[in-house]
Protein backbone atom coordinates (compact mmCIF):
# COMPACT_ATOMS: atom_id res chain seq x y z
CA UNK A 1 0.00 0.00 0.00
CA UNK A 2 1.29 3.48 -0.92
CA UNK A 3 2.15 5.82 1.97
CA UNK A 4 -0.67 8.16 2.88
CA UNK A 5 -0.40 11.79 1.81
CA UNK A 6 -2.70 14.47 0.38
CA UNK A 7 -1.94 13.43 -3.22
CA UNK A 8 -2.81 9.81 -2.48
CA UNK A 9 -6.06 10.94 -0.85
CA UNK A 10 -6.98 13.15 -3.85
CA UNK A 11 -6.26 10.26 -6.24
CA UNK A 12 -8.48 7.94 -4.19
CA UNK A 13 -11.34 10.47 -4.09
CA UNK A 14 -11.27 10.82 -7.89
CA UNK A 15 -12.89 7.36 -7.91
CA UNK A 16 -16.04 8.70 -6.25
CA UNK A 17 -18.33 9.90 -9.05
CA UNK A 18 -20.12 13.12 -8.19
CA UNK A 19 -22.78 15.31 -9.71
CA UNK A 20 -21.48 18.60 -11.09
CA UNK A 21 -22.98 21.91 -9.99
CA UNK A 22 -22.18 25.59 -10.12
CA UNK A 23 -22.43 27.47 -6.82
CA UNK A 24 -23.07 31.19 -7.22
CA UNK A 25 -23.45 34.21 -4.99
CA UNK A 26 -23.65 37.98 -5.17
CA UNK A 27 -25.36 40.39 -7.50
CA UNK A 28 -24.36 42.46 -10.53
CA UNK A 29 -20.61 43.04 -10.84
CA UNK A 30 -20.12 41.32 -7.46
CA UNK A 31 -21.39 37.96 -8.78
CA UNK A 32 -19.05 35.04 -8.19
CA UNK A 33 -19.31 31.34 -8.90
CA UNK A 34 -17.40 28.11 -9.18
CA UNK A 35 -17.85 24.50 -10.25
CA UNK A 36 -18.24 22.01 -7.40
CA UNK A 37 -19.06 18.37 -6.77
CA UNK A 38 -19.38 18.73 -2.99
CA UNK A 39 -23.13 19.36 -2.68
CA UNK A 40 -25.54 17.31 -0.60
CA UNK A 41 -28.91 17.47 1.09
CA UNK A 42 -28.72 17.98 4.85
CA UNK A 43 -32.34 18.17 5.96
CA UNK A 44 -35.81 17.91 4.43
CA UNK A 45 -37.55 19.74 7.28
CA UNK A 46 -36.50 22.46 7.14
CA UNK A 47 -34.96 22.03 3.67
CA UNK A 48 -31.17 22.57 3.84
CA UNK A 49 -28.19 21.82 1.62
CA UNK A 50 -24.45 21.70 2.23
CA UNK A 51 -21.71 22.86 -0.14
CA UNK A 52 -17.94 22.81 0.35
CA UNK A 53 -15.79 25.58 -1.15
CA UNK A 54 -12.01 25.90 -1.06
CA UNK A 55 -11.16 28.82 1.23
CA UNK A 56 -8.59 30.06 -1.33
CA UNK A 57 -11.39 30.60 -3.86
CA UNK A 58 -12.78 34.11 -4.23
CA UNK A 59 -16.26 32.58 -4.05
CA UNK A 60 -15.67 31.41 -0.46
CA UNK A 61 -15.47 34.91 1.00
CA UNK A 62 -18.12 36.19 -1.43
CA UNK A 63 -20.67 33.73 0.03
CA UNK A 64 -19.81 34.99 3.52
CA UNK A 65 -20.23 38.63 2.41
CA UNK A 66 -23.50 38.03 0.56
CA UNK A 67 -24.96 35.70 3.23
CA UNK A 68 -26.53 33.54 0.54
CA UNK A 69 -25.71 31.16 -2.30
CA UNK A 70 -27.40 29.24 -5.09
CA UNK A 71 -26.73 25.81 -6.56
CA UNK A 72 -27.38 25.04 -10.23
CA UNK A 73 -27.12 21.30 -10.92
CA UNK A 74 -25.82 20.66 -14.42
CA UNK A 75 -26.58 18.28 -17.27
CA UNK A 76 -24.14 16.99 -19.93
CA UNK A 77 -25.00 19.95 -22.19
CA UNK A 78 -23.37 22.22 -19.58
CA UNK A 79 -19.86 20.68 -19.71
CA UNK A 80 -18.26 23.78 -21.31
CA UNK A 81 -19.94 26.01 -18.71
CA UNK A 82 -18.68 23.75 -15.92
CA UNK A 83 -15.12 24.08 -17.26
CA UNK A 84 -15.48 27.89 -17.47
CA UNK A 85 -16.61 28.09 -13.83
CA UNK A 86 -13.77 25.71 -12.91
CA UNK A 87 -11.33 28.37 -14.14
CA UNK A 88 -10.49 26.98 -17.59
CA UNK A 89 -9.80 29.69 -20.15
CA UNK A 90 -8.87 32.29 -17.54
CA UNK A 91 -12.37 33.79 -17.27
CA UNK A 92 -12.83 35.21 -13.77
CA UNK A 93 -15.44 36.90 -11.59
CA UNK A 94 -18.66 38.24 -13.07
CA UNK A 95 -17.36 37.60 -16.63
CA UNK A 96 -18.05 33.87 -16.09
CA UNK A 97 -21.78 34.64 -16.29
CA UNK A 98 -21.68 36.22 -19.77
CA UNK A 99 -23.53 34.47 -22.57
CA UNK A 100 -25.85 32.31 -20.45
CA UNK A 101 -29.36 32.85 -19.10
CA UNK A 102 -28.90 33.67 -15.41
CA UNK A 103 -31.58 35.23 -13.23
CA UNK A 104 -31.54 36.22 -9.57
CA UNK A 105 -33.25 33.96 -7.04
CA UNK A 106 -35.01 35.27 -3.92
CA UNK A 107 -31.60 35.73 -2.23
CA UNK A 108 -30.26 37.65 -5.22
CA UNK A 109 -27.83 34.84 -6.08
CA UNK A 110 -27.72 33.91 -9.80
CA UNK A 111 -29.64 30.82 -10.97
CA UNK A 112 -28.94 29.11 -14.32
CA UNK A 113 -32.23 28.92 -16.26
CA UNK A 114 -31.30 25.75 -18.16
CA UNK A 115 -30.05 23.81 -15.09
CA UNK A 116 -31.53 20.43 -14.15
CA UNK A 117 -32.22 21.85 -10.72
CA UNK A 118 -31.71 25.19 -8.98
CA UNK A 119 -31.63 25.71 -5.23
CA UNK A 120 -31.48 29.21 -3.75
CA UNK A 121 -30.31 29.44 -0.13
CA UNK A 122 -29.80 31.82 2.75
CA UNK A 123 -26.58 31.05 4.58
CA UNK A 124 -27.48 29.22 7.79
CA UNK A 125 -24.03 28.15 9.02
CA UNK A 126 -20.35 28.17 8.03
CA UNK A 127 -17.51 26.09 9.43
CA UNK A 128 -13.89 25.84 8.35
CA UNK A 129 -12.71 22.26 7.76
CA UNK A 130 -9.08 22.10 6.67
CA UNK A 131 -8.64 23.80 3.31
CA UNK A 132 -12.38 24.28 2.76
CA UNK A 133 -15.37 26.09 4.12
CA UNK A 134 -18.49 24.04 4.78
CA UNK A 135 -21.60 26.11 4.06
CA UNK A 136 -25.09 25.06 5.10
CA UNK A 137 -27.90 26.88 3.37
CA UNK A 138 -31.57 27.11 4.28
CA UNK A 139 -33.50 26.61 1.03
CA UNK A 140 -35.56 29.63 -0.02
CA UNK A 141 -36.67 28.28 -3.41
CA UNK A 142 -35.96 25.42 -5.78
CA UNK A 143 -36.93 24.25 -9.25
CA UNK A 144 -36.20 21.17 -11.32
CA UNK A 145 -36.75 19.61 -14.72
CA UNK A 146 -36.30 16.16 -16.25
CA UNK A 147 -32.87 15.29 -17.61
CA UNK A 148 -29.62 13.45 -17.07
CA UNK A 149 -26.85 14.72 -14.75
CA UNK A 150 -23.32 15.77 -15.62
CA UNK A 151 -20.88 13.69 -13.56
CA UNK A 152 -17.24 14.13 -12.55
CA UNK A 153 -15.27 10.88 -12.41
CA UNK A 154 -11.48 10.53 -12.40
CA UNK A 155 -11.06 14.19 -13.32
CA UNK A 156 -13.28 14.12 -16.40
CA UNK A 157 -16.88 15.11 -17.04
CA UNK A 158 -19.10 12.20 -18.04
CA UNK A 159 -22.73 11.49 -18.81
CA UNK A 160 -24.75 8.94 -16.88
CA UNK A 161 -24.89 5.48 -18.47
CA UNK A 162 -27.24 2.66 -17.61
CA UNK A 163 -25.69 -0.27 -15.72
Amino acid sequence: MAPFDAGTFRAAMRNLAGGVAIVTTGEGAARRGLTVTAVTSVSADPPMVLVCINAASGSHDAVLRHGAFAVSILGPEHAALAWRFAGQGGVQGAARFEGDAWSPGPSGSPLLGSALCTIDCALEAHQRAGSHGVFIGRVLASSHRAGEPLLNFQGAFRALAAA
